[in-house]
């Protein structure tokens, strides 16, 4: 019997946090992985494809902005041309403020809408449209989770639920794409931490619980427990999921 081809993931935002717990999951799961930052994070993108490398997987480092078409469909040929096909898109990549809505700009927001929005949006379609080429399914996969960065996320969830759902007049699933999202939460990475911590509580990630209104004696978790989640939606065993956001 012939065995099934290797299957390739794109993980955005991959630098550092959830999105590089994501792709070192995904890599344990024996898939090939392609991992997604902008220009700036270049070299720490590469040391997680070496990572995945030293896994003994196939990997590949693109840099460039989700929230730029060009580099979307860039990243997305790169991908096809060097490791074969793509078969899970992981759009992880997303930014936040640390300050209240009233204090937020409006070319703050526009900022966040570009990557949080668009940028999901521009990986869920070239995604798609190369997955429906293939033929062989796939799994698209967002995050949803401040204010701005929520409203955008909220939004998120809105289109994963319309190119998802069976029962929206929707194109994806009669190819066997799914179309999930994750909402992970206050989830202890880089983005938890702050100068402040040590004067609003003392522990890591006390100044941005109490900028939103979180206990102090929350539960936390760290980015491998959403890696977990992701590995599932990402998983052939997950086939009968599609449209929904896992909280």
């Amino acid at each position: 019997m012939v065995s099934p081809p290797t299957r390739v993931a794109i993980v955005t935002g991959a630098a550092q946090g959830i999105g590089l717990s994501i792709a070192l999951r995904l890599a344990d799961d024996g898939l090939a992985v392609a991992v997604n930052d902008i220009v700036p994070k270049a070299s720490k993108v590469e040391e997680v494809a070496s990572q995945i490398r030293a896994k003994g997987r196939r990997s590949l480092a693109v840099t460039g902005d989700v929230s730029n078409e060009d580099d979307v469909k860039a990243m997305i040929a790169k991908v096809v041309e060097e490791l074969g096909s793509i078969d899970v898109m992981i759009a992880n990549a997303g930014i936040a403020l640390r300050k209240p809505f009233i204090e937020t700009t409006t070319e703050e927001w526009e900022r966040i809408v570009s990557i949080n929005l668009r940028g999901v949006m521009l990986c869920y379609r070239y995604a798609a449209v190369e997955m429906v080429k293939q033929g062989r399914g796939g799994r698209i996969i967002g995050t949803t989770n401040l204010s701005a960065y929520s409203a955008t996320k909220f939004a998120v969830r809105g289109l994963t639920q319309t190119v998802g759902e069976h029962d929206r007049a929707l194109e994806l699933a009669p190819h066997k794409i799914t179309v999930n999202a994750y909402a992970p939460g206050f989830i202890m990475t880089d983005l938890a931490y702050h100068p402040d911590d040590s004067k609003n509580g003392g522990k890591p990630g006390s100044t941005i619980k109490k900028l939103f209104g979180l206990p102090l004696d929350s539960p936390e978790a760290g980015p491998e427990t959403v890696a977990s989640m992701v590995s599932y939606l990402a998983s052939p065993e997950s086939h009968f999921m599609t449209g929904p956001s896992g909280n």
